[in-house]
């Protein structure tokens, strides 16, 4: 406890002249592009770090950001990192434990669990770091465009402090007290699941009667059953069997998985998620846990000896 107080009674930073984004993937890499841009605006600058150093050289190359090892990005400002799990997140702050600069904000836009959530702030505090779980919706299109939903769990002076500086955000809510954000996303994603997987096996069923599949989706997306599945994911990445590797199939499963956890922590009773997480499990062990989330359907098609398209 006595760890958190002076960790709370160090000054919170409200001007960020060097900023720093840790994990440059699919998603990663343009949303550091929006700080940086922000950054040469104002007269900071960006540093960016990624495990693979080749991919932070090609984001200075590409936006002007700086590439840093991760002892001289810890240093900055505000850092925000997108990582795959808590776990890697867990890892990259035991490497930077002494590095960390008292008064910065750490803002965390990895989907992780709300149950590491409060430990990770907790640590961060020791240093004089504040902590925000801060978890993105939009996809690699709204990242590349600057207009990600962002839900925030966290005190609300300090998500305040960043809201400006975070370039990337489109919508930016704070959704309750620490773990509040992380527990939005994974229920949000939950939601993407179920809803995929349900419109997967329609279409299904649909081709098995030998309906056109465009002219279903196209009755469904002017009526009660649509969803962004029916209208942009389906359309684009399934009928076309392109299914871009935006958003990992495993990653979603894990997802659901974590909307799951929080139904059995809180005693609730949540059939539907339990039964969407076991599928997706399945489905990324047998299509692939790398495949593109939508590649799942692949499952569906496998099932019933029918391909959407």
């Amino acid at each position: 406890m006595g760890a958190s107080l002076t960790g709370m009674d160090t000054p919170l930073t409200t001007t960020f002249p060097t900023t720093a984004f840790l994990g440059l993937g699919a998603m990663g890499f343009p949303m550091a592009g929006h700080l940086a841009a922000r950054s040469r605006e104002t007269g900071g600058r960006t540093l960016v770090w990624n495990r693979t150093p080749a991919r932070a050289a090609a984001h200075a190359a590409e936006f002007g950001s700086v590439a840093a090892t991760l002892e001289e990005a810890a240093g900055a400002d505000l850092i925000v990192s997108c990582l795959p799990t808590s776990a890697e997140v867990d890892g990259v702050l035991d490497a930077v434990r002494g590095h960390l600069k008292p008064g910065s904000v750490w803002v965390d836009c990895t989907s992780g669990h709300p149950d590491a959530a409060p430990e990770q702030r907790a640590r961060l505090l020791e240093a004089g770091v504040r902590f925000l779980d801060a978890p993105v919706s939009g996809g690699t299109v709204a990242a590349k465009a600057g207009t990600l939903t962002v839900m925030v769990g966290g005190p609300a002076q300090e998500i305040e402090a960043v809201r400006p500086h975070l370039a990337f955000a489109g919508k930016l809510v704070r959704v309750g007290d620490t773990g509040a954000g992380f527990a939005v996303k994974a229920v949000n994603n939950a939601l993407l699941a179920v809803n995929l997987w349900a419109a997967g096996e329609g279409l299904a069923i649909l081709g098995l009667r030998g309906v056109e599949l465009g002219a279903a989706l196209d009755v469904i997306n002017a009526s009660s059953g649509r969803s962004n599945t029916t209208e942009n994911l389906i359309p684009q990445r399934v009928l076309t069997r392109q299914f871009p590797a935006t958003f990992g199939l495993g990653l979603l499963a894990k997802d659901a998985g974590i909307a799951l956890d929080l139904a059995e922590q809180a005693r609730g009773s949540a059939p539907v998620i339990a039964q969407v997480t076991a599928l997706y499990r399945a489905a990324s062990r047998v299509i692939g846990a790398q495949e593109d989330h939508t590649a799942a359907l692949k499952l569906i098609e496998q099932w019933n000896g029918v391909e959407l398209k």
